[in-house]
């Protein structure tokens, strides 16, 4: 039976299925659906007869512009048990009606499996899905590969023996060196701001808006979102937003200032969110994105930062598509590959950095 979620009982057991499961994830809760506006959002399960829940899709909805098509996208893929293939093919049949009722030419998929996980992904092939990993899609939104910290259960001194020597050391470096890490508010977003803004001309990268920070935090914090600022004598130093659901903690956004470097300000924050991520008893600390080509000399450093923390790498089986209009799915595709080499030439020209 699908059921569409609109009210706000239907609303709390949505949340306590999907941050209850082990596929959840903070871009399918409905907090991150609310700040994903002006994207047009559909919540749905699958539930039996007693009205348990037993699968879900939160599917982001957008226009294309000067179409008359949309496209859709469904961030972290399906949340569905393995082998569970009744429930995905309901779940998918509601997502072709939908298709029909926006006049989509494709759904878009990025779910939380690897590449070595072949039984889900022939349940998604079976369903109608294709892997579909092109290069610079704007609708492939979610790191392919990132680096995870398994918590399993164990306390801070346990996790703290498990880091490199070097990383243990730079953390007490830090807090001997005069670093203080604490937890910032709203009206701390503006200093992070900035040394957003530093990262980004530093390292080649267009950083977001203030705003755009500022309507996260007013969607998910306290409960869910937490920034973290190290400082030293008061000044800023580094910054980071973590984000909190179900049995994971994400580090979502890090910035560093060009200064003070040597005070390693960035360990000590790390082990803070960390040590958040076991205080709420969670089992994965996530470290975000790398890139899936490890000998790139430029990345060195940082997964060297990820994996002293002793992270691991989790390559994701990337971008599948379920395509409901060839034609137009091939206009739109070439026109956005022009449109993403424009923007490329403009970033090259902007932080002169190819």
């Amino acid at each position: 039976m699908i059921k569409h979620i609109t009210g706000e009982q239907d609303k709390k057991q949505y949340e306590e299925f999907v941050g209850g499961h082990p596929k959840g994830h903070f871009v399918k809760s409905l907090k991150w659906a609310e700040f994903k506006k002006p994207w047009k959002t559909e919540v749905f399960v699958s539930a039996d007869e007693s009205g348990k829940i037993r699968g879900s899709m939160l599917i982001m909805i957008s226009r294309v512009p000067k179409t008359r098509y949309t496209h859709m996208y469904c961030p972290r893929g399906p949340v569905v048990d393995d082998g569970d293939s009744d429930t995905l093919s309901e779940l998918s049949a509601e997502a072709r009606r939908l298709a029909e009722k926006y006049n989509a030419y494709e759904l878009a998929i990025d779910p939380d499996i690897t590449e070595r996980d072949e039984d889900y992904l022939n349940l998604l092939k079976s369903a109608g899905f294709a892997i579909n990993n092109t290069k610079y899609r704007p609708e492939y939104l979610q790191a392919r590969y990132v680096y995870r910290l398994y918590l399993g259960g164990l306390d801070e001194e346990s996790v703290f023996a498990n880091f490199h020597s070097k990383t243990r050391y730079n953390i007490r470096l830090a807090s001997k060196k005069g670093v203080n890490c604490r937890i910032g508010g709203r009206e701390d977003l503006p200093a992070f701001h900035e040394i957003m803004k530093e990262t980004a001309a530093r390292d080649g990268f267009l950083a977001r808006s203030l705003k755009y920070f500022e309507d996260m935090y007013d969607a998910l914090a306290p409960e869910n979102l937490r920034l973290y600022l190290a400082e030293f004598e008061g000044t800023p130093l580094a910054g980071a937003i973590a984000i909190y659901y179900g049995d994971k903690v994400w580090y979502l956004y890090g910035a560093s200032s060009n200064s003070e470097r040597n005070r390693m300000p960035n360990y000590l924050m790390q082990w803070e969110m960390i040590r958040w991520a076991i205080e709420l008893g969670c089992g994965i600390y996530d470290f975000r994105g790398v890139t899936g080509d490890m000998e790139k000399t430029v990345l060195e450093g940082l997964i060297r930062f990820k994996s002293g923390f002793d992270a691991s790498p989790a390559d994701f089986v990337g971008r599948l598509s379920m395509v409901f209009r060839p034609r137009a799915a091939r206009y739109i595709e070439s026109a956005q590959s022009f449109y993403r080499a424009l923007i490329r030439k403009f970033q090259i020209l902007k932080t002169g950095r190819t």
